[in-house]
């Protein structure tokens, strides 16, 4: 068994079972793969794909414990080198993080800034995408950090940490009827009009409908985005009123009114999150520092020696978090 053997036939369930999608992100050809997962196979006495000719179509129940396995023992050889990379180049190397347009827009600019004054050999790469798109990237390794509010339920495999709370507001032209209310908006007052904001499962989109759904109504949204930005400019548009996390509203929308809605949806909570058993660079550490303060070094070892997910919970539960 051979470590190359392992990286192929989890990096072919990476690629959905393509071997030529596979090959060309290895640098290496169809054949070669191919070969070598059959020896493994044959090594194994189990068959780890499912095969139709020459196409390989699903993976095999003891596929999937192998392939789980490999990926653990892949994301220790990682670590292997980071402990080494920390003594020969505790200031070079490279940081990649998944997150959401708002999080990147947003919230990570000046964090970002800091850790790459303070850090200038560290090549950083920022990934954007869906919630499950983030966690698939934490997961397969291509990201180091995750960074999501939504659909937390997909981070199984990753230790999640608190960093805030945020809420949100409705954003509106100043001639709209809502820019002039002289009282606290309400649900009912929203619900009144088409309604502009993010995707389903994104974003903290799910508090609003659960706002509605409590006063016995439904949501006309007819437009949704992934994109803050996106959504404010359909607001412009005159298509809607706006619906966005409150940090999306920035000193450039002087065109705009945004009104607090804090206490018509409850507050959402953005959490980082790395692999179980990951190896941490010391400024791996200093850049969730810079993110959540109170996730100090010290903090983040104890957490990553809790038995699951739901320790790490109760270990957070009366730290209070600060609200943007």
């Amino acid at each position: 068994m051979k470590l190359q053997q392992l990286r192929y036939i989890v990096e072919v369930e990476n690629h959905n079972l393509n071997v030529s999608a596979t090959a060309e992100s290895l640098y290496t050809s169809q054949p070669g793969i191919s070969k070598q997962v059959r020896m493994l196979e044959d090594e194994l006495g189990v068959q780890i794909f499912g095969r139709s000719g020459k196409h390989l179509t699903h993976v095999s129940p003891s596929g999937k414990e192998i392939i789980e396995l490999a990926r653990d023992i892949l994301s220790k050889v990682d670590s292997i080198k980071q402990v080494a990379r920390e003594h020969t180049l505790p200031d070079q190397g490279t940081l990649n993080v998944a997150t959401t347009h708002t999080q990147a827009r947003y919230a990570l600019p000046s964090v970002i800034k800091g850790f790459m004054e303070k850090f200038p050999k560290v090549s950083l790469h920022m990934h954007q995408g869906t919630p499950s798109q983030i966690s698939d990237a934490a997961a397969k390794g291509d990201a180091d950090f995750a960074i999501a509010t939504e659909a937390l339920h997909l981070y199984n495999d990753l230790v999640m940490l608190p960093c805030y709370h945020w809420n949100r507001s409705i954003v509106v032209k100043k001639d709209h009827p809502l820019a002039k209310l002289t009282t606290p908006i309400t649900v009912e007052d929203v619900a009144e009009y088409s309604l502009v904001t993010y995707v389903f499962g994104f974003t903290g989109r799910s508090e609003l409908d659960v706002a509605f759904t409590e006063k016995g109504l439904k949501p006309k949204i007819v437009f949704t985005a992934t994109d803050a930005d996106v959504i404010k400019t359909y607001v412009r548009l005159g298509v809607g009123v706006g619906v966005v996390a409150t940090m999306a509203m920035d000193e450039s929308d002087t065109d705009l009114v945004a009104i607090d809605a804090s206490h018509l949806f409850q507050a959402s909570t953005t959490k980082i999150g790395f692999r179980k058993g990951s190896f941490l660079r010391t400024y791996m550490y200093d850049f969730i520092e810079r993110f959540a303060p109170h996730l100090t070094r010290d903090v983040v070892e104890k957490a990553c020696l809790l038995k699951n997910q739901e320790e790490v919970d109760k270990m957070f539960e009366k730290v209070p978090l600060p609200v943007r």
